[in-house]
């Protein structure tokens, strides 16, 4: 997997869920159609109006999630920005010609209070449930940092198996001796391991996210 090939996903996925924070700090999330992909940058349309432009107004912080028929979770975290005044046009034009039905939403000169928003510094998550066991990368977009997931083995560990032998994905290998050691990429970040490890010896990598 790698980015050109998520965003090719996205693109066949159609209507993705772009989520945001309102000002009360609670969570939105809605669907989204009139999106235009141009290489890794990511462009879409909404109304200034509307609280979605609001709110990435706002705090511009925005994650999309879309879900493909072979069990695929792709999630983009990015901040997004409102393209400079000199190109909206040129985006919008290419988002209505890709989505003719904007056209009905927007005839004629209402389609002025629309506004183009892009994702250009993102990371990707690649989340596959169809494969045994389950496949899990990371890709970063432009100048976007990654934040830790997940869980990691210290050198606490005692070596006694019991994460190993509690592991659904069995995404954990025997140290020689020890520490044992969790494979990134094959770990649902469940927490069984580090529910169950006698000593504590099991970092959580991230407080936060799903």
């Amino acid at each position: 997997m790698d980015v050109k090939t998520c965003i090719k996903k996205l693109g066949c996925v159609g209507v993705l869920n772009f989520a945001t924070v309102d000002e009360d700090g609670a969570p939105q999330v809605r669907n989204i159609s009139a999106i235009h992909y141009e290489g890794t940058d990511i462009y879409f349309l909404t109304a200034r109006g509307k609280a979605f432009a609001r709110q990435l107004y706002g705090d511009g912080r925005v994650q999309i999630s879309g879900y493909t028929r072979y069990k695929e979770t792709i999630r983009v975290s990015g901040t997004a920005l409102e393209v400079p005044e000199d190109e909206q046009i040129k985006w919008r034009d290419i988002l209505y010609r890709e989505q003719p039905y904007l056209e009905n939403v927007y005839p004629g000169e209402s389609k002025n209070i629309d506004t183009i928003f892009a994702i250009r510094n993102y990371t990707i998550e690649y989340f596959c449930l169809s494969t045994r066991p389950i496949t899990r990368e990371y890709f970063v977009v432009g100048n976007a940092v990654l934040k830790p997931k997940g869980y990691r083995i210290t050198d606490a560990c005692i070596g006694c198996g019991k994460c190993a032998g509690v592991c659904p994905q069995k995404a954990v290998d025997k140290g020689t001796p020890k520490p044992y050691a969790i494979r990134q990429n094959n770990c649902l970040q469940c927490g069984n391991c580090f529910e169950n490890c006698p000593v504590k010896a099991i970092d959580r990598l991230d407080s936060s996210g799903p």
